[in-house]
C-alpha cells in the first residue's frame, strides 16, 4: 500500500482484505475496482474496472466523486485494483487533477514519487486524456517522471 497523500493510498486487492493493515493506515473509505470486500466501519464503493480498455467514464466519474466525498468527511481512502499499479493509479491521477487542479502529467508524476511502480495500462491513460482534454502522449508511460 503506496501513501500518496496522507488522506489518500493507492493498493493492491489483497490489502483491502487485511483489517490491521486498514486500521494502520486508519482507512475509512475503499474504492474497489477488482473485487468487493467488506469490511466493518469502512465505507466501501465497488467499481469493476477492467484494466486494458478504455475507462468507461461514467464509472470515472462515480469514483472520483466517491474518493472527494470521503476526503471531505475526513477519511482516508484506499484505491485498490488487483496489482496496484494499473487501474487504481489511474484513479489517484484523476482524484489528484480534480482535487488540486494539476495536470494529467502532474498528478502521474505526483503518484509515481510515492509509487515507483505505478504503470497506468495506455488505454486508461488514454481514457484520462480524451476525458479531461489533455494531451498525455504515450512515452510519458516510460518516462521518469519528476
Amino acid at each position: 500500500m503506496y501513501s500518496i497523500r496522507p488522506w489518500l493510498y493507492v493498493g493492491k486487492y489483497r490489502e483491502t482484505k487485511d483489517a490491521d493493515l486498514l486500521r494502520q493506515h486508519q482507512i475509512g473509505a475503499m474504492l474497489q475496482l477488482a473485487e468487493g470486500v467488506e469490511l466493518p466501519g469502512i465505507t466501501l464503493l465497488f467499481i469493476f474496472v477492467e484494466d486494458g480498455v478504455p475507462l468507461p467514464i461514467d464509472a470515472l466519474r462515480k469514483g472520483v466523486e466517491f474518493v472527494r466525498s470521503e476526503k471531505a468527511q475526513g477519511h482516508n481512502v484506499l484505491i485498490a485494483c488487483g496489482a496496484g499499479i494499473s487501474r487504481s493509479v489511474a484513479f489517484a491521477v484523476a482524484v489528484l487533477k480534480e482535487e488540486e487542479d494539476l495536470s494529467l502529467r502532474e498528478a502521474l508524476g505526483q503518484v509515481r514519487a510515492k509509487h515507483p511502480e505505478a504503470m497506468p495500462h495506455p488505454a486508461l491513460l488514454k481514457s484520462l486524456s480524451e476525458y479531461y482534454g489533455e494531451d498525455v502522449p504515450h512515452t510519458i508511460l516510460v518516462e521518469n517522471i519528476q
